[in-house]
């Protein structure tokens, strides 16, 4: 009987996990997340490590259902895996693959490693429908439009069927050979996994996302199950933020618990008219996020466009703070801005309102919104953010034109025109307590259209 380890990242699932199925295959599982400490990676966000937390805590919890033990490291992983491939006698070791640097290449370095001691290390996919190499231009060029992308993506071939849970997983039987040291029970790893000390304390500001979300897989699938009750009408209430029109999936799709080729695929057998399809549409437009970090990975720290180097950015730190803490005394604006802190998640159709605002409006440089978000979103990720922050700055390659300046006052009355959104986030508003608005919408957008005519014109 062989022992495998699991080396668990963003793929917090036993469902569709090609990574857990190659493991069992072979017999038993160790399962192991390491708290990474890599040079030049970018830890998650406050809100991230409070999702990954409970998140852990489920997995852990159903892997001990099978005898599973999920081991928790923290440190560099090029020294721990071997070290507990060691401590468990371990013939292979399998991970789902990641597409962005450094990451990439502290993988290629590990299975190299591992290979040359003659074990079977094995990377396979499961984070995306199609890997970022797999789709090109005829000239064998990486997409940097949409639509040309999306279109390639759905002419090859269909993403592949979903898979259930392993047919059979468990753990392994210690012998004196294995180190035992680092099997935990439930409440040792309860506590080891607070000790990382991802979950907010003084003060514990947790308590909108403990009332808005599940994470972890069982979440997740009831996420999934409910999907079909929005699939009919989401090509006209996604962008109504007022009503529950979207699926909630992002945030379990960032950590991996639940794969996007069941999501894909249970999108085909639900909804009627155009929802299905425009649920997939944005599918694919987080698989292009990933396909342009994966060929660009200075993706959220370098403008896409070089001439925006530069943009005269404004260091507006009062209006930083104010749209922070959603007090620029424009209606939709502070709504998303206060939803996003309770819940950490905002309504798709008000996030490019927000960060128009900011990069627009404010004329502050993108990245401070990037890392505001970064750090209070339970879905952001590696690529998304960056890249939809970029688009909506008019700094990306396949970006919204700069000139298009997002005004809230009209979003607002075409998508909430009821004022249902606003009012529930800002109930102030039409009374003595409601801030003052920070700018003139109108005047601020000729200045920033200014502003951008002095870096294009020849």
């Amino acid at each position: 009987m062989t022992t495998s380890i699991w080396w668990v990242r963003d793929d917090l699932r036993i469902h569709d996990n090609p990574a857990l199925r190659a493991g069992a295959a072979d017999g038993e599982v160790v399962a192991v997340h390491v708290d990474e400490q890599i040079a030049g990676v970018r830890p998650p966000g406050a809100a991230s490590l409070w999702w990954l937390h409970h998140s852990l805590t489920e997995l852990g919890a159903r892997l001990r259902e099978h005898g599973v033990p999920l081991v928790l490291l923290s440190g560099d992983p090029e020294q721990l895996i071997p070290q507990l491939v060691e401590d468990t006698a371990a013939q292979a070791v399998v991970w789902t693959r990641r597409y962005h640097e450094p990451r990439r290449a502290v993988d290629a370095r590990l299975k190299a490693r591992l290979r040359e001691s003659g074990l079977r290390a094995e990377s396979v996919d499961g984070y995306l429908l199609h890997e970022p190499w797999t789709i090109s231009t005829q000239a064998g060029d990486p997409y940097k439009v949409y639509s040309p992308f999306a279109r390639a993506c759905r002419e090859t071939a269909e993403p592949r069927l979903p898979e259930g849970p392993p047919p059979r997983l468990r753990g392994p039987e210690l012998t004196g050979s294995q180190d035992s040291s680092r099997w935990l029970d439930e409440v040792e790893f309860a506590r080891a996994l607070e000790g990382r000390g991802w979950l907010p304390t003084a003060p514990d500001w947790a308590g909108g996302l403990r009332e808005a979300w599940t994470p972890g897989e069982m979440g997740a699938r009831a996420r999934l199950d409910a999907l079909e009750n929005v699939l009919d009408q989401y090509a006209e209430d996604r962008d109504r933020p007022g009503i529950d029109g979207t699926s909630g999936l992002s945030p379990h799709l960032r950590y991996g618990e639940v794969s996007p080729h069941e999501v894909w695929h249970r999108s085909l057998t639900s909804g009627r008219a155009t929802g299905p399809e425009t649920f997939r549409s944005e599918l694919l437009w987080r698989e292009f996020a990933w396909h342009r970090l994966y060929h660009l990975p200075d993706l959220a720290t370098r403008n896409v466009r070089p001439r925006f180097d530069a943009f005269d950015w404004r260091d507006d730190e009062e209006g930083l703070r104010a749209w922070q803490q959603g007090s620029t005394g424009i209606d939709l604006v502070d709504a998303g801005m206060r939803e996003l802190w309770v819940t950490g998640w905002m309504h798709n159709r008000v996030r490019l309102v927000v960060a128009s605002f900011l990069t627009k409006n404010l004329r502050v440089h993108w990245r401070r919104g990037e890392e505001w978000f970064w750090d209070t979103l339970v879905d952001a990720d590696e690529a998304s953010n960056p890249f939809n922050w970029q688009w909506v700055a008019g700094t990306g390659d396949d970006a919204a034109p700069y000139f298009r300046v997002f005004n809230p006052d009209r979003q607002q009355s075409r998508f909430d025109g009821e004022g249902r959104y606003v009012r529930r986030w800002v109930p102030e508003i039409g009374t003595d307590h409601r801030a003052a608005p920070v700018v003139d919408l109108r005047a601020s957008r000729e200045e920033a259209l200014a502003a951008h005519d002095a870096i294009t014109a020849p």
